[in-house]
């Protein structure tokens, strides 16, 4: 049972050291400007004063501002919050910091930035005097920018391709924009909020395909520009709880019952060869002879007084509470059985059978001396004698 113990041990410790947390290693570890939201930052971005420079690609730079949000800088735009970041599509989405984005879309250039904004859709902006009222018909075709909107002018979006005609008298056109999705397009569904943004994407550096296989985008040299595809640093720090929580407690349960069901059955066998399993040996004319085992004869046997237990389970010897044989406890009602010579008891099947082949007491090994040994192949079948009772309280 020592030996099994250890070895239980160092299974459990190695499992503990497979499954635990790791933390990518390196100065470029990802990072973020708020502990609990906003996006993690990484390779192709970094955070200014928080990571190395060449820990992002140029052009990437993100700051944290006074209340921990993530700042990207559009060089014709101004500042932008960074609501997230997709890296396996290249994408990143920006608001406004004073939660008017549509104010921001008017005077909107992605130019002399890294990022691209292919998908454009144009809008319409109309300034209405006050006089705009519900009676003025524009279709379902327009919707009002409260953050633009002031008392004595109210500012709508149309589509671009709003005809003149329709344009009611207190209002006119302002001009057209041409926004990156995810803005305007969204105003006309009623579900224009302060959460609004613009998508923005980017080609260079192509990391997609590496994020998409769980890889780790970077530069492959101190120096230079050439990107490379790295093996990811681990699971996130959630994720390696769950494995160990749903994985690894219910295999090392798993291990230790399989663990303790061995040792018992290695102790049970143990137990069943004991010193029997050795061929009894003798000597002749000068020459080491081997005898073959042999057990009790079936009358013998049958001879042993046996007991039916009581509720207690009492027994002469207190500590006889196990069947040296089974290794199983006594239970109300079993019979067990005694060899006369040295007072030891058993369960009544488990020595008949183990009487049969061995001569001997599983536990003193001492022969019964008013008994004489047969092969067992000469059993005979007799009636046994009738039982008596202990404890019947």
């Amino acid at each position: 049972m020592a030996k099994a113990t250890q070895f239980l041990i160092i299974i459990i410790l190695l499992l503990l050291t497979l499954t635990a947390p790791v933390q990518p290693a390196g100065p470029c570890k990802t990072d973020s400007c708020h502990p609990s939201r906003g996006p993690r930052v990484r390779f192709p971005f970094r955070l200014r004063g928080r990571q190395p420079a060449r820990c992002g690609y140029p052009g990437f730079n993100l700051r944290c501002n006074s209340r921990n949000q993530t700042i990207l800088t559009l060089p014709r735009s101004g500042d932008f919050i960074v609501r997230h970041i997709d890296y396996k599509a290249s994408a990143v989405y920006i608001g406004d910091t004073g939660f008017c984005l549509p104010g921001r879309a008017l005077n909107f250039s992605v130019a002399s930035s890294p990022f691209d904004a292919t998908y454009l859709e144009s809008f319409g902006i109309l300034n209405c005097s006050d006089g705009l009222t519900d009676d003025v018909r524009m279709g379902n075709y327009y919707v009002v920018l409260p953050c633009l909107t002031t008392r004595n002018n109210t500012v709508v979006a149309v589509a671009e391709d709003f005809p003149d005609e329709l344009v009611p008298p207190p209002c006119r056109r302002a001009g057209n924009v041409s926004v990156p999705p995810w803005t305007f397009s969204e105003f006309y569904w009623g579900s224009m909020g302060p959460e609004e943004n613009f998508e923005l994407r980017w080609s260079r550096p192509a990391c997609g395909r590496c994020e998409s296989r769980a890889g780790r985008c970077g530069f492959k040299e101190d120096s230079g520009f050439e990107v490379g595809c790295s093996k990811s640093s681990g699971l996130p720090r959630g994720a390696k709880y769950a494995v160990i929580i749903g994985g690894g407690v219910p295999g090392l349960l798993c291990m230790i019952g399989l663990t303790c069901y061995a040792c018992r059955k290695i102790k049970l066998g143990r137990q069943q060869r004991g010193l029997d399993n050795e061929l009894p040996m003798t000597t002749f004319g000068g020459q080491l002879i081997f005898r073959a085992n042999t057990g009790l004869d079936v009358s013998t046997i049958e001879s042993y007084p046996k007991t039916v237990l009581g509720q207690s389970r009492r027994l002469p010897n207190p500590n006889d509470n196990t069947c040296s044989i089974c290794l199983s406890d006594y239970q109300p009602q079993e019979t067990v059985k005694s060899i006369p010579e040295c007072n030891h008891y058993f369960h009544a099947n488990c020595i008949d059978e183990w009487l049969k082949l061995n001569g001997t007491c599983p536990l003193c090994r001492n022969s019964p001396e008013s008994s004489s040994t047969t092969p067992t192949s000469s059993t005979s079948s007799s009636p046994s004698p009738s039982s008596t009772t202990s404890d019947p309280q």
